[in-house]
Protein backbone atom coordinates (compact mmCIF):
# COMPACT_ATOMS: atom_id res chain seq x y z
CA UNK A 1 0.00 0.00 0.00
CA UNK A 2 3.19 2.41 0.86
CA UNK A 3 4.42 2.05 -2.83
CA UNK A 4 1.16 2.12 -4.33
CA UNK A 5 0.16 5.31 -2.34
CA UNK A 6 3.88 6.86 -3.33
CA UNK A 7 3.04 6.33 -7.33
CA UNK A 8 0.35 7.69 -6.97
CA UNK A 9 1.20 10.64 -5.28
CA UNK A 10 3.96 10.94 -8.19
CA UNK A 11 1.56 10.54 -10.70
CA UNK A 12 -0.73 13.63 -9.38
CA UNK A 13 2.00 15.56 -8.82
CA UNK A 14 3.34 14.98 -12.28
CA UNK A 15 -0.28 16.09 -13.80
CA UNK A 16 -0.64 19.10 -11.78
CA UNK A 17 2.77 20.00 -13.11
CA UNK A 18 1.73 19.93 -16.56
CA UNK A 19 -1.59 21.67 -15.97
CA UNK A 20 0.22 24.39 -13.98
CA UNK A 21 3.00 24.74 -17.11
CA UNK A 22 0.17 24.80 -19.42
CA UNK A 23 -1.77 27.32 -17.83
CA UNK A 24 1.42 29.86 -17.69
CA UNK A 25 1.99 28.93 -21.44
CA UNK A 26 -1.49 29.72 -22.29
CA UNK A 27 -1.41 33.19 -19.95
CA UNK A 28 2.02 34.05 -22.17
CA UNK A 29 -0.11 33.94 -25.63
CA UNK A 30 -2.85 35.18 -24.18
CA UNK A 31 -0.20 38.25 -23.55
CA UNK A 32 1.41 37.99 -26.39
CA UNK A 33 -1.83 38.61 -28.46
CA UNK A 34 -2.78 41.71 -26.00
CA UNK A 35 0.42 43.38 -26.72
CA UNK A 36 0.60 42.55 -30.61
CA UNK A 37 -3.26 44.03 -30.69
CA UNK A 38 -1.89 47.56 -29.41
CA UNK A 39 -2.32 50.38 -32.13
CA UNK A 40 1.46 51.28 -33.47
CA UNK A 41 1.98 54.44 -35.40
CA UNK A 42 4.17 56.02 -37.67
CA UNK A 43 5.23 58.90 -38.93
CA UNK A 44 5.20 60.31 -42.34
CA UNK A 45 7.11 63.80 -43.52
CA UNK A 46 7.28 64.61 -47.44
CA UNK A 47 10.51 65.74 -48.75
CA UNK A 48 10.72 67.45 -52.55
CA UNK A 49 12.91 70.22 -54.26
CA UNK A 50 16.28 70.64 -53.96
CA UNK A 51 17.70 69.86 -50.79
CA UNK A 52 18.75 72.60 -48.23
CA UNK A 53 18.75 74.28 -44.71
CA UNK A 54 14.98 74.35 -44.41
CA UNK A 55 14.98 70.77 -45.42
CA UNK A 56 17.55 69.67 -42.62
CA UNK A 57 15.13 71.72 -40.17
CA UNK A 58 11.87 69.48 -41.13
CA UNK A 59 13.59 66.23 -41.31
CA UNK A 60 15.16 66.96 -37.59
CA UNK A 61 11.93 68.59 -36.74
CA UNK A 62 10.45 65.36 -37.91
CA UNK A 63 12.13 62.46 -36.61
CA UNK A 64 11.81 64.27 -32.93
CA UNK A 65 8.31 64.11 -33.15
CA UNK A 66 8.25 60.69 -34.12
CA UNK A 67 10.69 59.79 -31.39
CA UNK A 68 8.27 61.66 -28.84
CA UNK A 69 4.86 59.97 -30.16
CA UNK A 70 6.61 56.33 -29.76
CA UNK A 71 6.44 55.52 -33.77
CA UNK A 72 7.17 51.96 -35.37
CA UNK A 73 9.22 54.63 -37.66
CA UNK A 74 10.03 57.78 -39.88
CA UNK A 75 9.25 57.51 -43.20
CA UNK A 76 10.61 60.05 -45.10
CA UNK A 77 8.93 60.34 -49.09
CA UNK A 78 11.60 61.78 -51.01
CA UNK A 79 11.49 63.79 -54.75
CA UNK A 80 14.58 65.61 -55.83
CA UNK A 81 17.00 66.72 -58.01
CA UNK A 82 19.73 67.37 -55.60
CA UNK A 83 20.85 69.80 -53.03
CA UNK A 84 23.60 71.48 -51.11
CA UNK A 85 26.66 69.20 -49.62
CA UNK A 86 26.37 70.99 -46.77
CA UNK A 87 22.83 70.26 -46.00
CA UNK A 88 23.32 66.92 -47.32
CA UNK A 89 25.72 66.16 -44.99
CA UNK A 90 23.62 67.41 -41.84
CA UNK A 91 20.86 65.26 -42.55
CA UNK A 92 22.83 62.04 -43.39
CA UNK A 93 24.51 62.68 -39.87
CA UNK A 94 20.83 62.75 -37.98
CA UNK A 95 19.75 59.72 -39.68
CA UNK A 96 22.80 57.89 -39.25
CA UNK A 97 23.31 59.03 -35.65
CA UNK A 98 19.59 58.17 -34.82
CA UNK A 99 18.35 54.54 -33.16
CA UNK A 100 15.40 55.52 -34.46
CA UNK A 101 14.40 53.60 -37.33
CA UNK A 102 14.03 55.39 -40.46
CA UNK A 103 12.21 54.45 -43.50
CA UNK A 104 13.45 56.81 -46.88
CA UNK A 105 10.88 55.93 -49.55
CA UNK A 106 11.26 57.36 -53.03
CA UNK A 107 8.10 58.30 -54.13
CA UNK A 108 5.80 58.70 -56.24
CA UNK A 109 6.08 56.74 -59.49
CA UNK A 110 8.59 58.95 -61.57
CA UNK A 111 10.02 60.30 -58.58
CA UNK A 112 14.32 60.76 -58.31
CA UNK A 113 16.65 60.57 -55.65
CA UNK A 114 19.25 62.15 -57.41
CA UNK A 115 22.61 63.50 -56.42
CA UNK A 116 22.21 64.87 -52.83
CA UNK A 117 19.43 62.46 -52.60
CA UNK A 118 21.25 59.76 -53.29
CA UNK A 119 23.30 59.97 -50.01
CA UNK A 120 19.74 60.79 -48.15
CA UNK A 121 18.51 57.15 -49.56
CA UNK A 122 21.76 55.17 -48.49
CA UNK A 123 21.83 57.05 -45.20
CA UNK A 124 18.28 55.74 -43.96
CA UNK A 125 17.82 52.42 -42.35
CA UNK A 126 15.32 51.08 -44.43
CA UNK A 127 15.52 52.04 -48.08
CA UNK A 128 12.85 51.58 -50.49
CA UNK A 129 11.60 52.79 -53.74
CA UNK A 130 8.28 53.02 -55.61
CA UNK A 131 8.60 51.34 -59.35
CA UNK A 132 9.41 53.43 -62.40
CA UNK A 133 11.65 55.52 -59.96
CA UNK A 134 15.87 56.72 -60.06
CA UNK A 135 18.27 56.58 -57.99
CA UNK A 136 21.89 58.12 -58.74
CA UNK A 137 23.87 60.80 -60.33
CA UNK A 138 25.45 61.82 -57.48
CA UNK A 139 28.68 63.20 -58.54
CA UNK A 140 30.29 66.49 -57.20
CA UNK A 141 29.86 68.17 -60.04
CA UNK A 142 25.92 68.17 -59.61
CA UNK A 143 25.93 68.74 -56.10
CA UNK A 144 28.77 71.30 -56.04
CA UNK A 145 27.67 73.84 -58.59
CA UNK A 146 30.50 76.26 -60.61
CA UNK A 147 33.89 75.16 -62.04
CA UNK A 148 36.35 73.18 -60.67
CA UNK A 149 40.29 73.40 -61.42
CA UNK A 150 41.52 70.14 -62.10
CA UNK A 151 43.24 69.71 -58.41
CA UNK A 152 40.06 70.78 -56.26
CA UNK A 153 37.80 68.24 -58.49
CA UNK A 154 40.11 65.86 -57.82
CA UNK A 155 40.05 66.57 -54.17
CA UNK A 156 36.02 66.65 -53.86
CA UNK A 157 35.44 63.98 -56.27
CA UNK A 158 37.90 61.76 -53.70
CA UNK A 159 35.57 63.01 -50.55
CA UNK A 160 32.66 62.47 -52.01
CA UNK A 161 33.53 59.03 -52.90
CA UNK A 162 35.08 58.08 -49.49
CA UNK A 163 32.11 59.48 -47.73
CA UNK A 164 29.24 57.24 -50.03
CA UNK A 165 31.33 54.42 -49.56
CA UNK A 166 30.96 55.12 -45.77
CA UNK A 167 26.60 55.60 -45.93
CA UNK A 168 26.88 52.33 -48.06
CA UNK A 169 28.79 50.16 -45.88
CA UNK A 170 27.37 51.46 -42.69
CA UNK A 171 24.11 50.65 -44.12
CA UNK A 172 25.20 47.22 -45.54
CA UNK A 173 24.38 48.32 -49.13
CA UNK A 174 26.42 48.02 -52.65
CA UNK A 175 29.46 50.18 -52.06
CA UNK A 176 30.92 49.53 -55.21
CA UNK A 177 27.44 51.15 -57.14
CA UNK A 178 27.77 53.97 -54.60
CA UNK A 179 31.24 54.87 -55.69
CA UNK A 180 30.44 54.60 -59.13
CA UNK A 181 27.07 56.85 -58.59
CA UNK A 182 29.75 59.74 -57.39
CA UNK A 183 32.35 58.87 -59.76
CA UNK A 184 30.99 57.97 -62.51
CA UNK A 185 27.25 59.58 -62.24
CA UNK A 186 25.84 56.25 -62.26
CA UNK A 187 22.21 56.34 -62.21
CA UNK A 188 19.78 53.39 -62.02
CA UNK A 189 16.07 52.52 -61.53
CA UNK A 190 14.79 51.08 -58.68
CA UNK A 191 14.46 47.60 -60.26
CA UNK A 192 18.19 47.48 -61.06
CA UNK A 193 18.67 49.22 -57.43
CA UNK A 194 16.62 46.28 -55.98
CA UNK A 195 18.78 43.57 -57.68
CA UNK A 196 21.96 44.48 -56.56
CA UNK A 197 21.45 45.56 -53.10
CA UNK A 198 21.53 49.22 -53.10
CA UNK A 199 17.96 49.40 -51.93
CA UNK A 200 15.92 47.09 -49.75
CA UNK A 201 12.22 47.40 -50.87
CA UNK A 202 10.14 48.09 -53.92
CA UNK A 203 6.52 49.29 -52.79
CA UNK A 204 3.94 50.39 -54.57
CA UNK A 205 2.23 52.89 -52.09
CA UNK A 206 2.83 53.67 -48.60
CA UNK A 207 0.60 51.04 -47.78
CA UNK A 208 2.58 48.25 -49.38
CA UNK A 209 5.37 49.82 -47.67
CA UNK A 210 4.23 48.76 -44.15
CA UNK A 211 3.13 45.47 -45.07
CA UNK A 212 7.00 44.77 -46.66
CA UNK A 213 8.72 46.10 -43.71
CA UNK A 214 6.20 44.82 -40.91
CA UNK A 215 8.33 42.40 -38.82
CA UNK A 216 11.90 43.72 -40.07
CA UNK A 217 14.13 44.39 -36.93
CA UNK A 218 16.10 47.29 -37.05
CA UNK A 219 17.88 48.58 -33.95
CA UNK A 220 17.05 45.73 -31.64
CA UNK A 221 13.39 46.63 -32.24
CA UNK A 222 11.05 44.37 -34.18
CA UNK A 223 8.77 46.65 -36.35
CA UNK A 224 4.86 45.88 -36.32
CA UNK A 225 3.58 48.17 -39.17
CA UNK A 226 1.30 46.65 -41.20
CA UNK A 227 -1.95 48.13 -39.69
CA UNK A 228 -0.14 51.02 -38.24
CA UNK A 229 -1.94 54.41 -37.65
CA UNK A 230 -0.43 56.85 -40.02
CA UNK A 231 1.08 60.26 -38.65
CA UNK A 232 1.68 63.02 -41.36
CA UNK A 233 3.62 65.75 -40.46
CA UNK A 234 3.98 68.74 -42.53
CA UNK A 235 5.78 71.91 -42.75
CA UNK A 236 5.26 74.62 -40.57
CA UNK A 237 4.62 78.32 -42.44
CA UNK A 238 7.73 79.24 -41.48
CA UNK A 239 9.59 76.37 -42.87
CA UNK A 240 7.31 76.61 -46.14
CA UNK A 241 8.12 80.89 -46.33
CA UNK A 242 12.24 80.49 -45.46
CA UNK A 243 12.19 77.42 -48.11
CA UNK A 244 10.58 80.30 -50.65
CA UNK A 245 13.26 82.63 -49.36
CA UNK A 246 16.03 80.63 -50.41
CA UNK A 247 15.45 80.36 -53.80
CA UNK A 248 17.93 82.10 -56.12
CA UNK A 249 15.46 83.79 -58.27
CA UNK A 250 13.47 85.28 -54.99
CA UNK A 251 16.41 86.34 -53.64
CA UNK A 252 17.33 87.98 -56.77
CA UNK A 253 13.99 89.76 -56.39
CA UNK A 254 14.75 90.71 -53.22
CA UNK A 255 18.19 92.18 -53.99
CA UNK A 256 16.23 94.42 -56.87
CA UNK A 257 13.27 95.15 -54.05
CA UNK A 258 16.24 96.81 -50.74
CA UNK A 259 17.89 98.49 -53.79
CA UNK A 260 15.20 100.37 -55.10
CA UNK A 261 13.58 100.67 -52.12
CA UNK A 262 16.81 102.46 -50.20
CA UNK A 263 17.76 104.56 -52.87
CA UNK A 264 13.97 105.29 -53.69
CA UNK A 265 13.68 106.71 -49.69
CA UNK A 266 16.86 108.21 -49.92
CA UNK A 267 16.26 110.37 -53.52
CA UNK A 268 12.63 110.82 -52.07
CA UNK A 269 12.35 111.12 -48.18
CA UNK A 270 9.05 110.42 -47.02
CA UNK A 271 7.87 107.95 -48.77
CA UNK A 272 7.71 105.91 -46.14
CA UNK A 273 6.84 102.70 -47.81
CA UNK A 274 9.64 102.61 -50.41
CA UNK A 275 12.19 102.81 -47.30
CA UNK A 276 9.90 99.95 -45.16
CA UNK A 277 10.15 97.58 -47.71
CA UNK A 278 13.74 97.69 -48.94
CA UNK A 279 14.41 97.01 -45.17
CA UNK A 280 12.55 94.61 -44.78
CA UNK A 281 13.59 93.04 -48.28
CA UNK A 282 17.55 93.11 -47.11
CA UNK A 283 16.94 91.47 -44.05
CA UNK A 284 15.29 88.69 -45.75
CA UNK A 285 17.92 88.84 -48.21
CA UNK A 286 20.84 88.34 -45.54
CA UNK A 287 19.02 85.50 -44.33
CA UNK A 288 19.38 84.04 -47.11
CA UNK A 289 23.03 84.75 -47.82
CA UNK A 290 23.81 83.28 -44.36
CA UNK A 291 22.03 80.21 -45.07
CA UNK A 292 23.51 79.80 -48.88
CA UNK A 293 27.00 79.53 -50.27
CA UNK A 294 26.68 83.22 -51.97
CA UNK A 295 29.72 84.28 -53.87
CA UNK A 296 30.91 87.39 -52.15
CA UNK A 297 32.45 88.67 -55.79
CA UNK A 298 29.06 89.01 -56.83
CA UNK A 299 27.64 91.03 -53.98
CA UNK A 300 30.77 93.42 -54.99
CA UNK A 301 30.14 93.67 -58.13
CA UNK A 302 26.30 94.38 -57.32
CA UNK A 303 27.88 97.09 -54.76
CA UNK A 304 30.08 98.34 -58.01
CA UNK A 305 27.20 98.93 -60.10
CA UNK A 306 24.59 100.85 -57.62
CA UNK A 307 27.88 103.11 -57.20
CA UNK A 308 27.85 103.51 -61.11
CA UNK A 309 24.22 104.14 -61.02
CA UNK A 310 24.56 107.15 -58.62
CA UNK A 311 27.31 108.21 -60.28
CA UNK A 312 25.70 109.10 -63.23
CA UNK A 313 22.88 110.36 -61.70
CA UNK A 314 24.91 113.29 -60.26
CA UNK A 315 27.62 113.39 -62.71
CA UNK A 316 26.24 112.23 -66.54
CA UNK A 317 28.79 110.61 -68.52
CA UNK A 318 26.29 110.42 -71.68
CA UNK A 319 25.10 106.28 -70.41
CA UNK A 320 29.19 105.40 -69.83
CA UNK A 321 28.35 104.89 -66.44
CA UNK A 322 25.07 103.32 -66.64
CA UNK A 323 26.19 100.84 -69.36
CA UNK A 324 29.48 100.19 -67.28
CA UNK A 325 26.39 99.88 -64.04
CA UNK A 326 24.38 97.17 -66.10
CA UNK A 327 27.25 95.09 -66.64
CA UNK A 328 28.46 94.89 -63.17
CA UNK A 329 25.28 94.11 -62.22
CA UNK A 330 24.44 91.58 -64.94
CA UNK A 331 28.42 89.73 -63.78
CA UNK A 332 27.09 90.42 -60.51
CA UNK A 333 24.26 88.18 -60.26
CA UNK A 334 25.60 85.60 -62.43
CA UNK A 335 28.30 84.88 -60.04
CA UNK A 336 25.81 85.33 -56.90
CA UNK A 337 24.69 81.84 -57.13
CA UNK A 338 27.17 80.04 -59.09
CA UNK A 339 28.25 78.11 -56.20
CA UNK A 340 24.95 76.98 -55.48
CA UNK A 341 23.75 73.47 -57.45
CA UNK A 342 23.41 73.58 -61.11
CA UNK A 343 19.41 73.15 -60.58
CA UNK A 344 19.81 76.44 -57.81
CA UNK A 345 21.52 78.24 -59.77
CA UNK A 346 19.44 81.40 -61.78
CA UNK A 347 18.50 81.35 -65.05
CA UNK A 348 19.69 83.94 -67.37
CA UNK A 349 15.74 84.51 -68.79
CA UNK A 350 15.73 86.07 -65.19
CA UNK A 351 18.93 87.76 -65.16
CA UNK A 352 18.57 89.78 -68.65
CA UNK A 353 15.36 91.51 -67.21
CA UNK A 354 16.06 92.13 -63.50
CA UNK A 355 19.38 94.14 -65.32
CA UNK A 356 17.49 95.98 -67.69
CA UNK A 357 15.26 97.27 -65.26
CA UNK A 358 17.35 97.94 -62.63
CA UNK A 359 19.33 100.36 -65.68
CA UNK A 360 16.40 101.77 -66.81
CA UNK A 361 15.04 102.41 -62.38
CA UNK A 362 18.67 104.28 -62.29
CA UNK A 363 18.43 106.29 -65.42
CA UNK A 364 15.18 107.34 -65.21
CA UNK A 365 14.11 107.71 -61.38
CA UNK A 366 16.99 107.77 -59.61
CA UNK A 367 18.97 110.36 -61.95
CA UNK A 368 15.56 112.77 -61.16
CA UNK A 369 15.32 111.72 -57.78
CA UNK A 370 19.35 112.72 -57.44
CA UNK A 371 19.17 115.25 -59.65
CA UNK A 372 15.97 117.13 -57.59
CA UNK A 373 18.72 117.36 -54.61
CA UNK A 374 20.74 120.07 -56.29
CA UNK A 375 17.74 121.74 -58.90
CA UNK A 376 16.79 125.33 -57.33
CA UNK A 377 13.68 125.91 -54.75
CA UNK A 378 10.38 125.73 -56.55
CA UNK A 379 8.23 126.47 -53.88
CA UNK A 380 7.42 129.14 -51.20
CA UNK A 381 9.17 132.54 -51.22
CA UNK A 382 12.57 131.62 -52.02
CA UNK A 383 10.88 130.18 -55.63
CA UNK A 384 10.10 134.23 -56.36
CA UNK A 385 14.02 135.36 -56.06
CA UNK A 386 14.41 136.43 -58.92
CA UNK A 387 11.34 137.16 -59.92
CA UNK A 388 10.18 140.92 -60.96
CA UNK A 389 7.94 142.88 -58.97
CA UNK A 390 6.17 146.48 -59.38
CA UNK A 391 6.66 149.50 -57.32
CA UNK A 392 3.40 151.22 -56.03
CA UNK A 393 5.41 153.73 -53.55
CA UNK A 394 8.44 154.97 -54.24
CA UNK A 395 11.89 153.54 -52.63
CA UNK A 396 14.79 155.33 -51.66
CA UNK A 397 18.34 154.24 -50.25
CA UNK A 398 17.23 155.01 -46.99
CA UNK A 399 13.37 154.71 -47.18
CA UNK A 400 11.38 151.77 -47.49
CA UNK A 401 8.69 151.51 -49.85
CA UNK A 402 5.93 149.05 -51.68
CA UNK A 403 6.11 146.88 -54.22
CA UNK A 404 3.30 144.77 -55.65
CA UNK A 405 3.86 140.74 -56.84
CA UNK A 406 1.74 137.62 -56.72
CA UNK A 407 -0.79 139.65 -55.92
CA UNK A 408 -0.28 140.99 -52.74
CA UNK A 409 1.73 143.91 -52.00
CA UNK A 410 5.25 143.94 -49.88
CA UNK A 411 7.53 146.59 -47.87
CA UNK A 412 11.05 146.67 -49.94
CA UNK A 413 14.14 148.30 -49.77
CA UNK A 414 17.18 148.85 -51.83
CA UNK A 415 20.15 150.62 -52.60
CA UNK A 416 18.89 152.44 -55.61
CA UNK A 417 16.00 154.74 -56.14
CA UNK A 418 12.89 153.68 -57.63
CA UNK A 419 9.79 155.74 -58.47
CA UNK A 420 6.16 154.39 -58.83
CA UNK A 421 5.76 151.99 -61.56
CA UNK A 422 9.25 150.83 -61.74
CA UNK A 423 10.19 147.48 -62.52
CA UNK A 424 12.28 145.71 -60.09
CA UNK A 425 13.78 142.80 -59.86
CA UNK A 426 13.77 140.45 -56.42
CA UNK A 427 17.05 139.69 -54.28
CA UNK A 428 16.23 137.97 -51.15
CA UNK A 429 14.02 138.31 -48.13
CA UNK A 430 14.43 139.63 -44.64
CA UNK A 431 11.71 138.96 -42.68
CA UNK A 432 8.69 141.06 -44.19
CA UNK A 433 10.42 142.82 -45.68
CA UNK A 434 11.74 142.10 -49.73
CA UNK A 435 15.27 142.97 -50.91
CA UNK A 436 15.20 144.68 -54.73
CA UNK A 437 17.28 145.76 -57.19
CA UNK A 438 16.95 146.75 -60.73
CA UNK A 439 15.72 144.63 -63.12
CA UNK A 440 18.13 143.26 -65.26
CA UNK A 441 17.96 141.85 -69.10
CA UNK A 442 17.74 138.18 -68.01
CA UNK A 443 15.23 138.81 -65.41
CA UNK A 444 13.12 140.53 -67.98
CA UNK A 445 13.43 137.38 -70.43
CA UNK A 446 12.47 134.99 -67.19
CA UNK A 447 9.32 136.89 -66.70
CA UNK A 448 8.12 137.25 -70.37
CA UNK A 449 8.79 133.38 -70.89
CA UNK A 450 6.62 132.47 -67.88
CA UNK A 451 4.03 135.14 -68.73
CA UNK A 452 4.04 133.25 -72.36
CA UNK A 453 3.67 129.98 -70.69
CA UNK A 454 0.86 131.27 -68.27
Amino acid sequence: MTHKNLIISLILFLVGTAFVLQEDDQSDQNASQVESTEPSTVSIIRVEGTIGPTSTQYIERGLQKSIEAGDEALIIELDTPGGLLDSTQDIVQILLGSSHPTVVYVSPQGANAGSAGTFITLAAHIAAMAPATNIGAASPVAMGGGEMDTVMQKKIFSYSESYIETIAEQRDRNVEWAKSAVRDGASISSREALEIDVIDIIATDIFDLLDQIDGLEIEGKTLNTRNASQNRIPQTLAEIFFSFILRPEVMLILTLVAIYGIIGEVTNPGGIIPGVAGVIALILLLYGVAAMPINMAGFLLIGLAIILFVAEAITPAFGLLITGGAVAFFLGALMLFQDLPEEMQISVYWLIPATLLTAGFFAWIVTYGIKSLFAPVRSGLESTIGRTAEVTDAILPHQPGKVFFGGEYWTAESEHTFNEGDKVEIVEYKGLRVIVKPITEKTETKDATEGSIK
